[in-house]
Parts: C-alpha cells; structure tokens; sequence
C-alpha cells in the first residue's frame, strides 16, 4: 500500500525521533512523530470551536439554572465540557503547544467578554428601553464569579493538556479513553476546586459548596466519559487529514513558554 503523502513532514534531520518508534501502523498514512510540522490543515478551526464554545457556555449556559429530575444545576454544565472534548482533541491532534495558545486564546477572549460585559451593563439604558433590569440578571455577573471562572478555566485547561500529553508518551498512543477521561478527572478537579469557593464561599454555606464542587465534577467527568465515542471520531477524522500523530517528547511544558515547538 502507498503511503500517502502529508502537508508536512518531520523534518528528516532528526537523529532520535522518539514519536516515530510509536507508529504502530506505518502504512496508515499517519506519521507518528515528536515534531510538530510547521502548518497543519484544520488546527484554527478547531481552536475557533474552542473559544467560540467556551464563550458561549459562559454567556448563555451561565445565567440560567434548570431543575431535572430533582437536581438543580447550572444550564451551561451540559455545554461547557465539550470545550474539555475540544481540549483533549487539541492535545491529542496538535500537541501540547498547540494546545497552549489555544487555552491562552480562550483566556483572553473571556477577560474581553468580561470587560465587555461590565461596560454595556454600565452604560445607561434609553428612556425607551426596559430591559435594564433583564440584561443585568443575565450579563451583570458578580466580580467574584468572573474571576474565579477565569482563573479556573485557565488553571483547569492547562492541568488538563499537561496529563493528556504525558499520558499519550506513558500509553504510547493506545487507549485514548484512558487519558481523555483521566485527563479530565484531574483538570475539571481543578476547574471546580477553584471555581466554587473563589465565586461562592462564604455566600452559600461551606457545606453547599463542598457538595457543588463533587456533583458537578462528577457529572463533568461522566459527561466527558459519554462523549468518547464521539471524541475518538474526531481525533481519527483529524489525524488521518493531518497525516500526523504528534506525541510530546520534546516539548517544555510550562504554560509560560513561548518558543515554537522545535519541527
């Protein structure tokens, strides 16, 4: 069978390309490898559906509470762990610096959003105008909330791709459920443990929010785990396009770092 030939290619001067002893099917068209080529096919669109999702889990997810089958839960908790699927997609498909610029992208686009927010919501409405009062119980968030929904997406995200990544070279690419749900065990752990006493304690009682934070990474987890067939879809779907399957061998993980992935 022929191999087919990709966008990009690993740079052929790399003595020890770790990745490459992961390739478990060299006539497959997808080139394992621990050098991220210099383009990829569908990476920015990708990391628009992250942003563009996060964003609006936060906008319109976050000011409505529903009540199902007795359980009373905030709308955006069923939306807002497809960025999750998203984020392990990334990693996964991309790498971890890749997924690091997408994850400080979508941090910038929420403080923007939460600028945004608190200037409209300031401005002062028309005489004509009566829905003051409607738009600040649904844009006008509380400092606190904003804040610790800020901080959490970033500490979560990071954890998140962090673990998938080390993961991915631990399993050598084999069961991916093992590190989608495991990464996501331990980054919406961090996601809600900073989240709920930074927005809430000492305005709910300690006891309600030590429960919020275990029911709602529980179902964030389980919520994740419901979607792997779907995550597995996609990630096949986007290295078979790519022609590459990237593992994390060489890359410096620190949120900060800002050189390129060496390629």
């Amino acid at each position: 069978m022929e191999k087919r030939e990709t966008n990009s290619k690993p740079a052929p001067n790399h003595a020890q390309d770790i990745g490459a002893s992961f390739d478990r099917d060299p006539d497959d068209g997808i080139a394992a490898t621990s050098y991220a080529p210099a383009n990829f096919r569908f990476y920015e669109y990708v990391m628009a559906a992250f942003v563009a999702i996060l964003l609006l889990s936060n906008i319109i997810g976050a000011a409505k509470l529903s009540t199902v089958a007795g359980y009373t839960f905030g709308a955006g908790i069923l939306f807002f762990p497809v960025s999750y699927v998203i984020g392990d997609v990334l990693t996964e498909v991309y790498g971890y610096a890749r997924a690091r610029r997408v994850i400080w992208t979508g941090f910038a686009a929420l403080i923007f959003m939460a600028f945004m927010s608190y200037i409209v919501v300031a401005m002062p409405p028309a005489d004509s105008w009566d829905g003051q009062a409607a738009y600040e119980q649904v844009f006008g968030s509380t400092w606190r909330i904003v804040l610790a929904s800020i901080i959490a997406f970033w500490a979560g995200e990071f954890v998140n791709s962090f673990i998938l990544a080390k993961m991915k070279i631990w399993t050598k690419g084999k069961a991916l459920w093992s590190r989608t749900i495991g990464s996501t065990i331990f980054g919406q752990g961090v996601d809600s443990l900073i989240f709920y006493p930074i927005a809430f304690l000492g305005i709910w009682e300690t006891q309600d929010v030590l429960t919020v934070i275990v029911t709602n990474w529980l179902l964030k987890v389980l919520w994740e785990a419901a979607l792997t067939p779907v995550t597995y879809a996609v990630v096949g779907r986007l290295k078979k396009s790519e022609g590459i399957d990237l593992y994390d061998t060489e890359t410096d993980f620190s949120p900060f770092a800002n050189k390129k992935q060496r390629a």
